[in-house]
């Protein structure tokens, strides 16, 4: 019996709802070494053009000159809602064309809503503060002003879920302070820093760790699939958003946009076909993180985003041609190398308890905080 196809069925299967199986690491064992290798490296390059594109593209969104538009609740709003209609699209089609598209069958459910709304209210502050943080600090600061999510995750594990941390693991999270401060003091020195920006992005970092805390709570409510999530996430999200917008006066702003003929004219479609755009790419971070951590590792993920993150930043000097300092430069590094040295010390306690599970109490007694 030939099983390809059903092989085929199921990896697509899994990378669109978020399911994952053991099977997967024994199937991709008997691929060819090159043909993963490739597939490794196309995945991670997606990842990276992806995220990096969307970065750029919201900074251009969010404080454009040529837009002079001042609206960021309502662009975070309009990428809400592309990702909700996305969702229910290729739900849609894979209802109508099973064999075209596997997708998971989205039905708002008001209840299992409610259920998600909590976190929904995390997953607002997240992406409305990490856009606030990119309107005002420049993109070169911008990973090091949302720096402090994985001293937050050590925290937050500390005070909501009781779990210890390694001392060595808390060096790592003394090192990404320190480079967060110490680039807080070069923007400072330069000029160029924007202490609401700043503000901005530790809420920020604060609402990504727990975002991750709320999500492991909420997914048994969506059945454990991630696409059902993003679904419920962005339609909450975006009736959240109204009244915000009612209250920050950022309707009123629009409609005086429309009401100016000339503007309407020369921008409009072009402005449109940006926000459009911005919501696609906001839509395709979540899978090609999806698909990445599925060809890779949850490890290998948390690598290649700091690596991204490092190549972001260079581009971003260049791009916007500007001259940094070598004590700038030291803070990013610091912000860098704390958090990949963090990835690899939890890395390495987690499989060194996986290998002797009973060195684990002794591990609590010695050197964990």
């Amino acid at each position: 019996m030939n099983r390809a196809p059903l092989k085929r069925s199921r990896i697509l299967r899994m990378a669109l709802t978020g399911v994952s199986a053991v099977s997967e690491e024994s199937e991709s064992g008997n691929k060819p070494f090159l043909l993963r290798a490739l597939q490794i490296a196309l995945v991670v390059s997606l990842y990276w053009v992806t995220s990096i594109s969307m970065v750029f593209l919201n900074k251009y969104l969010l404080d454009s000159p040529s837009l002079q538009l001042d609206t960021p609740i309502f662009v975070t709003f309009y990428q809400c809602l592309v990702t909700s209609l996305l969702c229910k699209g290729l739900s849609t089609l894979a209802t109508c064309c099973p064999g075209m598209v596997d997708f998971p069958t989205l039905n708002l459910d008001l209840k299992v809503a409610r259920s998600v709304l909590p976190l929904s209210v995390v997953f607002i502050g997240m992406i409305t503060f990490n856009n606030l943080c990119l309107k005002y600090v420049g993109v070169p600061f911008y990973n090091v002003g949302r720096s402090l999510t994985t001293v937050f995750n050590v925290l937050l594990s500390y005070l909501l879920l009781k779990q210890t941390t390694s001392f060595y693991a808390l060096l790592t999270c003394g090192v990404i302070i320190g480079g967060f401060w110490l680039g807080i003091d070069q923007e400072g020195a330069e000029g160029t820093l924007s202490l609401t920006g700043t503000i901005f992005g530790v809420l920020a970092s604060l609402c990504v760790s727990l975002n991750a805390i709320y999500t492991k709570k909420v997914l048994p409510a969506v059945d454990h699939s991630i696409w059902r999530l993003t679904f419920y996430n962005n339609v909450n999200a975006c009736v959240l958003f109204l009244p915000l917008m009612i209250v920050l006066g950022e309707l009123r702003a629009l409609l005086a946009c429309v009401d100016d003929e000339v503007r309407a004219t020369e921008h409009s479609a072009h402005f449109w076909l940006m926000m459009t755009l911005g919501g696609l790419f906001g839509f395709a971070i979540g899978y090609v993180t999806g698909l990445q951590i599925k060809f890779t590792s949850p490890l290998t993920h948390n690598v290649s985003g700091t690596a991204k993150a490092c190549a972001q930043t260079v581009l971003a000097v260049l791009y916007y041609e500007e001259i940094k300092s070598f004590l700038w430069w030291t803070s990013n590094l610091m912000v860098l190398g704390g958090s990949s040295a963090y990835t690899w010390v939890r890395g390495w306690e987690m499989q060194k308890t996986q290998e002797d599970p009973s060195s684990k109490d002794g591990e609590k007694s010695a050197i964990r905080v």
